[in-house]
Order: C-alpha cells, then sequence, then structure tokens
C-alpha cells in the first residue's frame, strides 16, 4: 500500500539521484524507507523526530516546502541518519501528494537550490 496517493520526481531530482545513485549504491532502497518510514510518520502520523523542517525564506504559502535533514543511506556506513545527504520535497496536504524537487550531498554542495524551487512553486 501506497503511503501518500501520489509521489512525483520531478526531472531536477531525477538527475540529481542518478549521479548521487553512482557514488551511493544502497540510494534506492534508502528512498523508499524514507518515504515508508519517515515522511509516513511526519506527515501521517504527526511524529517529528526533528528530521524534517519547513523551508523557510522562500514566499511559498502552497504546496508546503520541506528538507529532510536525517536521511539514512546504507552506503555512508557509520553515519546513521546524518549521512549528509538532503532531500528537498514539496507536500501538498489537501491531495496527499509529495513531489520530490531535490536531492544533494553536503559533501558536494552546501545549500539547496533555491531558484530551482521557486522556479517550481513560486
Amino acid at each position: 500500500m501506497n503511503v501518500f496517493k501520489k509521489i512525483v520526481y520531478l526531472e531536477g531530482f531525477k538527475k540529481d539521484f542518478k549521479k548521487l545513485k553512482k557514488k551511493f549504491l544502497s540510494l534506492t532502497k534508502d528512498l523508499e524507507v524514507f518515504i515508508n518510514v519517515q515522511l509516513k510518520l511526519y506527515h501521517k502520523r504527526n511524529i517529528d523526530n526533528g528530521g524534517i523542517v519547513r523551508a523557510s525564506g522562500l514566499g511559498i504559502k502552497y504546496p508546503e516546502i520541506y528538507k529532510a535533514r536525517k536521511f539514512a543511506c546504507k552506503s555512508l556506513k557509520g553515519t546513521g541518519s546524518r549521512s549528509g545527504i538532503r532531500i528537498i520535497y514539496a507536500f501538498f496536504p489537501d491531495v496527499d501528494k509529495i513531489e520530490f524537487i531535490e536531492i544533494y550531498y553536503k559533501g558536494d554542495k552546501e545549500n539547496e537550490d533555491r531558484e530551482r524551487i521557486v522556479r517550481n512553486y513560486g
């Protein structure tokens, strides 16, 4: 059973993911666990473990834009949920939809692409 009615991967996310997957082989499974556990707990059960924060300063009220700071990656042994991988996504609560916008590794890039987010939703 799907956790959300609809999950969409934007083109930019797909490109980011493909590039990171070469470096972190467990990424496909890790993303699946992230959706089925962390996103479900946060958006369906209202349980906040501090790993997901609302993105601020974008001037976007809808959809809700979030940054996941805790993302467990098995390819990064010993880091647990503090892997350094970040995911930016949009949540549409009224239609129960998630759109993945960006995924990046903090070792390669410090912050999210705010222009990409505003371009898609601003």
